[in-house]
């Protein structure tokens, strides 16, 4: 588990991920050709209000996999 802080609407929080899903977010950043803190910040900004920020970024990450695993089947 490792704790970033990471930078959204001009605001500094921490959040706490395995480093898997750090790698893979950094790797759909860079896929995108954006910044690891635009991607979370893209992430909260559709997350709604029950979901939590970590969840949501690990969903992101499943859900990313999931459709570059269909797109290849």
């Amino acid at each position: 588990m490792r704790k970033r802080s990471v930078t959204i609407g001009g605001h500094r929080t921490s959040v706490s991920l395995e480093d898997a899903f750090w790698d893979e977010l950094t790797a759909i950043a860079g896929r995108r050709g954006v910044s690891l803190n635009a991607l979370v910040a893209e992430i909260d900004h559709g997350r709604g209000e029950r979901r939590n920020l970590s969840s949501a970024l690990r969903l992101h990450v499943l859900d990313d996999m999931r459709e570059r695993t269909i797109i290849r089947d």
